[in-house]
């Protein structure tokens, strides 16, 4: 076989190693303390707060930039 085949085949079945090792961990402790919906809301809210405080800052200095420049 080529080397591209067997490297291809050898990630396909690491891969499916992986998957079948997550389905039976999944199966043997159903509640894995996933993180809660609380904590994804809080991510995506802070994220959400500083991409719009850097746009904020992006726009003032855009359109301030020509007074800035002699600071």
């Amino acid at each position: 076989m080529k080397y591209t085949t067997v490297r291809s085949y050898r990630a396909v079945l690491q891969l499916t190693t992986r998957l079948e090792e997550g389905l039976a961990e999944l199966r043997r402790r159903p509640d894995r303390g996933d993180i809660s919906i609380t904590t994804v809301i809080i991510w995506v809210a802070a994220v959400t707060g500083a991409l719009v405080i850097a746009g904020t800052i992006a726009a003032v200095i855009a359109k301030y930039n020509g007074n800035l420049s002699g600071i």
